[in-house]
């Protein structure tokens, strides 16, 4: 620090700095600062990019895909099977989706069902017992993920997922994407778990939507980018949210939001020295936790 209080050029004792360097955050002064593709970066930092760009490495630690798209597009098809498959029929259906307890479905209409009815008085008056997390259908964690009521449910998440996909996938490489988009798929269901009936019957990937959109919006503030449209996008989907509370699987959106904030928080400020030990470490931890709160949440509806 000078004098004056202002902060002084790490490379130049004494020379004030007017702007800090967007990869390190260090103060540089005129002389040191270094144009980027968002703000300056110190000399040091610069090297340190062009390094990494002939190694092909991005800014988070990532390789660069061949194609960003097709890890989308390949989610895409994936959902769109789980559709025509369930389209078959509701036991199919209400197997994959994301159920916390069970569904006692009527054996004359499988689309009705019959609320805090348990399996034991379900088989015993002749109708369809459909297992849920808690009652030993725990792939319903990760398939609700990919099953849709309908075509328009369907049609609009696919449509957001070709969107936004490849924006994270150019940013953090394809395994890191996957990462962020399974992470807050299962937060998702996590939340689910604890904030719905035993009984609510919730689908779709718009949990791990919203963590991709989480995850952008860290990514996007790091970099000093034009973070507010992503915020503009993630209001209106909240409101609309807010709008359809008794439609909309709120809780769902929620949790994947918290964990792609979270997730981008761990992919953006992992110290660079140290950037591949600490995603994974950190990642790691936040998926023990969503886990450890679906199986707490399995034993008290058990």
């Amino acid at each position: 620090m000078t004098e004056t209080g202002s902060m002084t050029c790490y490379r130049h004792a004494g020379v004030a700095a007017g702007v800090v360097c967007t990869r390190c955050h260090r103060p540089i002064c005129p002389a040191c600062m270094v144009d980027a593709a968002v703000g300056f970066q110190c000399p040091e930092c610069t090297r340190q990019g062009a390094r990494e760009t002939r190694q092909g490495i991005l800014p988070y630690g990532g390789h660069p895909s061949r194609d960003p798209r097709l890890t989308s597009i390949v989610l895409i098809v994936i959902n769109t099977v789980v559709w025509l498959m369930t389209n078959k029929g509701p036991l199919l259906f209400n197997s994959l989706a994301l159920v916390p307890r069970g569904l006692c479905l009527d054996v004359i209409d499988p689309g009705s069902y019959y609320p805090g009815v348990l399996k034991a008085a379900c088989v015993a008056n002749g109708n369809n017992w459909v297992a849920g997390v808690s009652s030993g259908a725990w792939w319903q964690v990760v398939t609700s993920m990919f099953t849709h009521l309908n075509i328009v449910h369907l049609g609009v998440n696919m449509v957001s997922l070709f969107i936004i996909g490849p924006l994270l996938e150019r940013l953090l490489g394809r395994t890191r994407f996957l990462a962020v988009y399974g992470i807050a798929g299962l937060a998702g269901s996590a939340s689910v778990m604890w904030l719905t009936t035993p009984e609510t019957s919730s689908v779709g990937a718009s949990g791990a939507l919203f963590g991709v959109l989480g995850a952008i919006l860290v990514l996007t503030y790091k970099a000093k980018g034009r973070y507010q449209q992503i915020l503009i996008i993630l209001g209106a989907n909240i409101a609309y949210d807010m709008f359809y509370l008794n439609t909309i699987s709120w809780q769902g959106h929620f949790g994947g939001l918290v964990a792609g904030l979270l997730a981008g928080w761990i992919m953006a400020y992992a110290p660079r020295e140290r950037r591949h030990q600490i995603q994974v470490y950190g990642l790691s931890a936040l998926t023990v936790v969503i886990l450890a709160a679906i199986v707490a949440r399995s034993l008290m509806l058990a």
